[in-house]
Protein backbone atom coordinates (compact mmCIF):
# COMPACT_ATOMS: atom_id res chain seq x y z
CA UNK A 1 0.00 0.00 0.00
CA UNK A 2 1.62 3.49 -1.41
CA UNK A 3 1.53 6.76 0.66
CA UNK A 4 1.17 10.26 -0.25
CA UNK A 5 4.96 11.75 -0.10
CA UNK A 6 4.02 14.86 1.50
CA UNK A 7 7.26 16.53 1.28
CA UNK A 8 8.23 19.60 0.13
CA UNK A 9 11.41 19.66 -2.53
CA UNK A 10 14.25 21.28 -1.16
CA UNK A 11 14.55 24.94 -2.17
CA UNK A 12 16.46 26.28 -4.99
CA UNK A 13 19.22 28.18 -2.50
CA UNK A 14 20.20 30.93 -5.76
CA UNK A 15 16.60 31.88 -5.96
CA UNK A 16 16.17 32.17 -1.98
CA UNK A 17 19.50 34.73 -1.77
CA UNK A 18 18.46 36.29 -4.90
CA UNK A 19 14.61 36.54 -3.41
CA UNK A 20 16.41 37.83 0.00
CA UNK A 21 18.45 40.45 -1.67
CA UNK A 22 15.19 41.99 -3.29
CA UNK A 23 13.24 42.06 0.30
CA UNK A 24 16.38 43.57 1.34
CA UNK A 25 16.08 46.15 -1.10
CA UNK A 26 12.77 47.19 -0.23
CA UNK A 27 13.53 47.91 2.94
CA UNK A 28 16.32 49.96 1.76
CA UNK A 29 14.15 51.65 -0.84
CA UNK A 30 11.67 52.16 1.87
CA UNK A 31 13.93 54.34 3.80
CA UNK A 32 14.49 56.31 1.23
CA UNK A 33 11.21 57.01 0.31
CA UNK A 34 11.10 58.56 4.04
CA UNK A 35 14.14 60.61 3.48
CA UNK A 36 12.64 61.81 -0.26
CA UNK A 37 9.69 62.81 1.22
CA UNK A 38 11.75 64.60 3.53
CA UNK A 39 13.74 66.19 1.08
CA UNK A 40 10.62 67.19 -1.07
CA UNK A 41 8.84 69.13 2.00
CA UNK A 42 11.55 70.79 2.94
CA UNK A 43 12.86 71.84 -0.43
CA UNK A 44 15.78 70.22 -0.51
CA UNK A 45 16.19 69.14 -3.79
CA UNK A 46 14.95 72.50 -5.53
CA UNK A 47 17.88 74.14 -3.65
CA UNK A 48 20.30 71.57 -4.42
CA UNK A 49 18.77 71.65 -8.28
CA UNK A 50 19.93 75.69 -7.95
CA UNK A 51 23.21 75.74 -6.08
CA UNK A 52 26.85 74.41 -7.67
CA UNK A 53 28.60 71.31 -6.07
CA UNK A 54 27.85 72.75 -1.75
CA UNK A 55 28.86 71.63 1.76
CA UNK A 56 26.01 70.50 4.03
CA UNK A 57 26.30 74.17 5.73
CA UNK A 58 25.89 76.07 2.25
CA UNK A 59 23.37 73.68 1.47
CA UNK A 60 20.91 74.13 5.00
CA UNK A 61 22.16 77.61 4.64
CA UNK A 62 20.36 78.17 1.03
CA UNK A 63 16.99 75.97 2.53
CA UNK A 64 17.08 78.03 5.73
CA UNK A 65 17.09 74.39 7.88
CA UNK A 66 18.82 72.59 10.48
CA UNK A 67 22.75 71.53 9.45
CA UNK A 68 23.06 68.87 11.23
CA UNK A 69 19.88 67.40 9.83
CA UNK A 70 21.11 68.49 6.64
CA UNK A 71 23.79 66.63 7.19
CA UNK A 72 22.60 63.18 8.02
CA UNK A 73 19.86 63.63 4.86
CA UNK A 74 22.54 63.98 2.19
CA UNK A 75 24.47 60.90 3.92
CA UNK A 76 21.39 58.89 3.16
CA UNK A 77 20.66 60.13 -0.38
CA UNK A 78 24.52 59.81 -1.35
CA UNK A 79 24.31 56.43 -0.14
CA UNK A 80 20.78 55.58 -1.61
CA UNK A 81 22.55 56.99 -5.28
CA UNK A 82 20.43 60.38 -5.49
CA UNK A 83 23.05 62.68 -5.02
CA UNK A 84 26.96 62.71 -5.89
CA UNK A 85 29.42 63.30 -3.23
CA UNK A 86 32.83 64.98 -3.40
CA UNK A 87 34.87 63.42 -0.09
CA UNK A 88 38.21 65.71 -0.64
CA UNK A 89 35.97 69.21 -0.58
CA UNK A 90 32.85 67.60 1.30
CA UNK A 91 29.91 69.06 -1.35
CA UNK A 92 27.00 67.14 -2.79
CA UNK A 93 25.81 68.05 -6.07
CA UNK A 94 21.74 66.99 -7.58
CA UNK A 95 23.00 65.34 -11.32
CA UNK A 96 20.17 67.78 -13.94
CA UNK A 97 19.21 63.95 -14.45
CA UNK A 98 17.97 63.16 -11.61
CA UNK A 99 16.49 67.04 -10.68
CA UNK A 100 14.26 66.19 -13.71
CA UNK A 101 12.21 64.12 -11.50
CA UNK A 102 12.71 65.24 -8.26
CA UNK A 103 12.18 69.31 -8.18
CA UNK A 104 8.61 71.60 -8.45
CA UNK A 105 10.02 72.53 -11.75
CA UNK A 106 9.21 68.81 -12.85
CA UNK A 107 5.59 69.49 -12.88
CA UNK A 108 3.82 66.29 -13.14
CA UNK A 109 7.23 64.32 -13.29
CA UNK A 110 8.17 65.38 -9.56
CA UNK A 111 8.16 61.91 -8.55
CA UNK A 112 9.83 63.17 -5.27
CA UNK A 113 5.72 64.98 -4.25
CA UNK A 114 5.16 61.34 -4.22
CA UNK A 115 6.69 60.17 -1.68
CA UNK A 116 4.99 61.74 1.19
CA UNK A 117 1.93 59.06 0.52
CA UNK A 118 4.29 56.88 2.44
CA UNK A 119 4.84 58.96 5.56
CA UNK A 120 0.70 59.36 5.71
CA UNK A 121 0.60 55.41 5.45
CA UNK A 122 3.24 54.69 8.22
CA UNK A 123 1.31 57.23 10.49
CA UNK A 124 -2.36 55.00 10.38
CA UNK A 125 -0.14 51.32 9.91
CA UNK A 126 -0.90 50.69 13.60
CA UNK A 127 -4.99 51.32 12.83
CA UNK A 128 -4.84 49.22 9.83
CA UNK A 129 -3.15 46.34 11.46
CA UNK A 130 -5.96 46.45 13.69
CA UNK A 131 -8.81 46.23 10.97
CA UNK A 132 -6.88 43.01 9.66
CA UNK A 133 -7.50 41.45 12.90
CA UNK A 134 -11.25 42.95 13.55
CA UNK A 135 -12.79 43.93 10.44
CA UNK A 136 -13.97 47.61 9.98
CA UNK A 137 -11.79 50.51 8.57
CA UNK A 138 -10.27 53.56 9.45
CA UNK A 139 -12.17 56.53 9.68
CA UNK A 140 -11.14 59.67 7.18
CA UNK A 141 -10.48 61.98 9.94
CA UNK A 142 -7.36 59.82 10.77
CA UNK A 143 -6.08 61.50 7.26
CA UNK A 144 -5.74 65.02 8.72
CA UNK A 145 -3.61 66.10 5.87
CA UNK A 146 -4.47 63.55 3.18
CA UNK A 147 -6.12 66.33 1.37
CA UNK A 148 -3.65 69.00 1.32
CA UNK A 149 -1.32 66.30 -0.52
CA UNK A 150 -4.00 65.45 -2.64
CA UNK A 151 -4.16 69.46 -3.83
CA UNK A 152 -0.60 69.13 -4.18
CA UNK A 153 -0.46 66.37 -6.44
CA UNK A 154 -4.09 67.71 -8.17
CA UNK A 155 -2.10 71.09 -8.79
CA UNK A 156 0.86 68.86 -10.76
CA UNK A 157 -0.78 67.40 -13.33
CA UNK A 158 -4.02 70.19 -13.55
CA UNK A 159 -2.25 73.23 -13.65
CA UNK A 160 -0.52 72.28 -16.38
CA UNK A 161 -2.66 69.55 -18.43
CA UNK A 162 -6.31 70.22 -17.29
CA UNK A 163 -7.23 73.01 -19.74
CA UNK A 164 -5.12 71.76 -22.83
CA UNK A 165 -4.91 68.26 -22.90
CA UNK A 166 -7.61 66.53 -20.65
CA UNK A 167 -10.43 68.72 -21.12
CA UNK A 168 -9.93 68.63 -25.44
CA UNK A 169 -10.69 64.87 -24.61
CA UNK A 170 -14.51 65.65 -24.37
CA UNK A 171 -15.22 66.41 -28.42
CA UNK A 172 -16.46 69.93 -28.23
CA UNK A 173 -15.95 70.97 -24.56
CA UNK A 174 -13.62 73.58 -25.39
CA UNK A 175 -15.86 75.56 -27.34
CA UNK A 176 -18.88 75.07 -24.75
CA UNK A 177 -16.76 76.09 -21.73
CA UNK A 178 -16.01 78.88 -23.89
CA UNK A 179 -19.47 80.38 -24.52
CA UNK A 180 -20.86 79.40 -21.07
CA UNK A 181 -22.17 76.24 -19.81
CA UNK A 182 -23.40 74.98 -15.85
CA UNK A 183 -19.95 72.41 -14.17
CA UNK A 184 -20.06 70.45 -11.21
CA UNK A 185 -17.20 68.96 -9.79
CA UNK A 186 -18.13 65.99 -7.04
CA UNK A 187 -15.69 65.25 -4.45
CA UNK A 188 -13.76 68.09 -5.07
CA UNK A 189 -11.39 67.94 -1.97
CA UNK A 190 -9.76 71.40 -1.85
CA UNK A 191 -11.31 72.54 -5.13
CA UNK A 192 -7.99 72.99 -7.23
CA UNK A 193 -9.71 71.66 -10.47
CA UNK A 194 -13.03 73.66 -10.57
CA UNK A 195 -10.47 77.06 -9.88
CA UNK A 196 -8.27 75.82 -12.85
CA UNK A 197 -11.11 75.54 -14.98
CA UNK A 198 -13.19 78.74 -13.88
CA UNK A 199 -10.32 81.14 -14.46
CA UNK A 200 -9.74 79.52 -18.26
CA UNK A 201 -13.18 79.73 -18.91
CA UNK A 202 -15.10 83.21 -17.50
CA UNK A 203 -18.12 82.75 -18.98
CA UNK A 204 -18.73 79.35 -17.47
CA UNK A 205 -20.02 78.73 -13.97
CA UNK A 206 -17.90 76.23 -11.78
CA UNK A 207 -19.44 74.36 -8.60
CA UNK A 208 -17.54 72.07 -6.28
CA UNK A 209 -18.72 69.73 -4.01
CA UNK A 210 -17.83 68.20 -1.22
CA UNK A 211 -18.66 66.46 2.40
CA UNK A 212 -15.47 67.66 3.72
CA UNK A 213 -16.38 71.06 5.56
CA UNK A 214 -12.52 71.93 6.02
CA UNK A 215 -11.67 71.24 2.40
CA UNK A 216 -14.75 73.31 1.39
CA UNK A 217 -13.39 76.02 3.36
CA UNK A 218 -9.79 76.09 1.85
CA UNK A 219 -11.57 76.15 -1.69
CA UNK A 220 -13.86 78.67 -0.81
CA UNK A 221 -10.13 80.73 0.49
CA UNK A 222 -8.61 80.23 -2.59
CA UNK A 223 -11.90 81.08 -4.84
CA UNK A 224 -12.14 84.19 -2.66
CA UNK A 225 -8.47 85.34 -3.06
CA UNK A 226 -8.33 84.51 -6.69
CA UNK A 227 -11.62 86.79 -7.11
CA UNK A 228 -13.50 84.67 -9.30
CA UNK A 229 -17.26 85.13 -9.26
CA UNK A 230 -17.89 82.21 -11.49
CA UNK A 231 -17.29 79.53 -8.80
CA UNK A 232 -19.04 78.14 -5.93
CA UNK A 233 -18.58 75.12 -3.31
CA UNK A 234 -20.72 73.52 -1.11
CA UNK A 235 -20.35 71.33 1.88
CA UNK A 236 -22.47 67.86 0.70
CA UNK A 237 -23.10 64.06 0.12
CA UNK A 238 -22.16 62.78 -3.28
CA UNK A 239 -25.50 60.96 -3.31
CA UNK A 240 -27.57 63.90 -2.89
CA UNK A 241 -26.29 66.43 -6.12
CA UNK A 242 -28.89 69.05 -6.36
CA UNK A 243 -29.06 70.82 -9.76
CA UNK A 244 -28.83 70.42 -13.26
CA UNK A 245 -25.73 70.27 -15.18
CA UNK A 246 -24.12 70.23 -18.62
CA UNK A 247 -20.97 68.77 -17.43
CA UNK A 248 -20.18 66.89 -14.25
CA UNK A 249 -16.21 65.76 -13.26
CA UNK A 250 -14.64 63.94 -10.59
CA UNK A 251 -11.21 63.31 -10.29
CA UNK A 252 -9.52 60.44 -8.44
CA UNK A 253 -12.48 60.13 -6.19
CA UNK A 254 -15.46 57.40 -6.94
CA UNK A 255 -13.42 54.72 -6.34
CA UNK A 256 -12.87 55.85 -2.58
CA UNK A 257 -16.23 56.79 -1.87
CA UNK A 258 -18.83 54.58 0.61
CA UNK A 259 -21.43 54.70 -1.83
CA UNK A 260 -19.76 54.86 -5.84
CA UNK A 261 -23.08 53.32 -7.36
CA UNK A 262 -25.37 55.47 -5.68
CA UNK A 263 -23.13 58.62 -6.45
CA UNK A 264 -22.59 57.75 -9.97
CA UNK A 265 -26.45 57.09 -10.48
CA UNK A 266 -27.15 60.80 -8.47
CA UNK A 267 -24.61 61.88 -11.39
CA UNK A 268 -26.63 60.41 -14.03
CA UNK A 269 -29.61 61.99 -12.85
CA UNK A 270 -28.22 65.61 -12.02
CA UNK A 271 -26.60 65.48 -15.95
CA UNK A 272 -28.89 67.73 -18.84
CA UNK A 273 -29.40 65.62 -22.19
CA UNK A 274 -26.75 65.72 -23.95
CA UNK A 275 -24.24 65.87 -20.94
CA UNK A 276 -21.59 64.12 -20.54
CA UNK A 277 -19.67 62.58 -17.26
CA UNK A 278 -15.82 63.26 -17.41
CA UNK A 279 -14.31 60.91 -14.66
CA UNK A 280 -10.41 60.77 -13.85
CA UNK A 281 -9.34 57.62 -11.74
CA UNK A 282 -7.24 54.42 -11.39
CA UNK A 283 -5.34 53.17 -14.59
CA UNK A 284 -5.28 49.64 -13.66
CA UNK A 285 -7.12 46.53 -14.34
CA UNK A 286 -9.88 45.16 -12.06
CA UNK A 287 -7.99 41.44 -12.63
CA UNK A 288 -5.19 41.26 -10.53
CA UNK A 289 -3.38 39.48 -13.50
CA UNK A 290 -3.25 42.05 -15.43
CA UNK A 291 -1.76 44.65 -12.76
CA UNK A 292 1.27 42.49 -12.52
CA UNK A 293 4.04 44.37 -14.14
CA UNK A 294 1.81 47.47 -13.53
CA UNK A 295 4.72 50.36 -13.38
CA UNK A 296 3.01 51.49 -10.15
CA UNK A 297 1.40 48.15 -9.11
CA UNK A 298 2.54 47.86 -5.34
CA UNK A 299 1.68 51.15 -4.70
CA UNK A 300 -1.40 51.29 -5.83
CA UNK A 301 -2.62 47.97 -3.74
CA UNK A 302 -0.88 49.77 -0.86
CA UNK A 303 -2.61 53.04 -1.10
CA UNK A 304 -5.85 51.02 -1.47
CA UNK A 305 -4.78 49.28 1.91
CA UNK A 306 -3.92 52.28 3.80
CA UNK A 307 -6.46 54.83 2.07
CA UNK A 308 -8.86 54.37 -0.20
CA UNK A 309 -10.28 50.72 0.75
CA UNK A 310 -10.02 51.11 4.63
CA UNK A 311 -12.09 54.76 4.30
CA UNK A 312 -14.77 53.30 2.36
CA UNK A 313 -15.20 50.44 5.05
CA UNK A 314 -14.91 52.83 8.00
CA UNK A 315 -18.31 53.81 7.24
CA UNK A 316 -19.75 50.19 6.50
CA UNK A 317 -19.14 51.14 2.34
CA UNK A 318 -18.51 49.20 -0.44
CA UNK A 319 -14.80 49.38 -0.20
CA UNK A 320 -14.08 48.68 -3.78
CA UNK A 321 -10.17 49.54 -3.62
CA UNK A 322 -8.16 48.20 -6.80
CA UNK A 323 -11.25 45.96 -7.44
CA UNK A 324 -12.02 49.20 -8.98
CA UNK A 325 -10.72 49.20 -12.03
CA UNK A 326 -11.46 49.57 -16.13
CA UNK A 327 -13.53 46.71 -16.34
CA UNK A 328 -15.28 47.15 -13.09
CA UNK A 329 -15.77 51.58 -13.54
CA UNK A 330 -16.86 50.62 -17.31
CA UNK A 331 -19.91 48.15 -15.78
CA UNK A 332 -21.14 50.22 -13.34
CA UNK A 333 -21.26 53.55 -14.94
CA UNK A 334 -23.47 51.83 -17.54
CA UNK A 335 -25.65 49.91 -14.61
CA UNK A 336 -25.94 54.04 -13.43
CA UNK A 337 -27.64 54.60 -16.84
CA UNK A 338 -25.04 55.80 -18.84
CA UNK A 339 -25.01 54.33 -22.62
CA UNK A 340 -21.42 55.98 -24.12
CA UNK A 341 -18.71 54.94 -22.03
CA UNK A 342 -15.30 56.24 -23.74
CA UNK A 343 -11.55 55.55 -22.02
CA UNK A 344 -9.00 57.71 -22.83
CA UNK A 345 -5.22 58.38 -21.47
CA UNK A 346 -3.12 61.29 -21.20
CA UNK A 347 0.39 61.60 -21.79
CA UNK A 348 2.48 62.39 -18.57
CA UNK A 349 -0.94 61.00 -16.14
CA UNK A 350 0.47 57.39 -15.42
CA UNK A 351 -1.68 57.19 -12.65
CA UNK A 352 -5.26 57.89 -14.37
CA UNK A 353 -7.63 57.12 -17.06
CA UNK A 354 -10.24 59.21 -18.25
CA UNK A 355 -13.52 57.83 -18.92
CA UNK A 356 -16.03 60.22 -20.90
CA UNK A 357 -19.89 58.83 -20.29
CA UNK A 358 -23.14 60.26 -21.58
CA UNK A 359 -26.57 59.14 -21.08
CA UNK A 360 -29.42 58.05 -23.02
Amino acid sequence: MSTLDTRQPAPDTARQEAFAGEVLDVLNKSALALLTSVGHQCGLFDRLAELPPSTSAEIAEAADLDERYVREWLGGMVVGGFLQYDPERRTYALPPEYAACLTTAAGPDNLAGMMPYIGLMGEVEQQVVRCFREGGGVPYSAYPRFQSLQAEETARVYDLALVDTVVPLVPGLVERLGKGIDVLDVGTGQGHAPLVLARAFPASRFHGLDRSEEGIATARAEAARAGLGNLHYTVSDSTRITGEYDVITAFDVIHDLAQPAETLAAIARALRPGGTFLMGDIAASSRLEENIGHPFGPSLYAFSVFYCMTTSLSTGGAGLGTVWGRETAERMLREAGFTNVDIKSVEGDPFNAYYLATGP
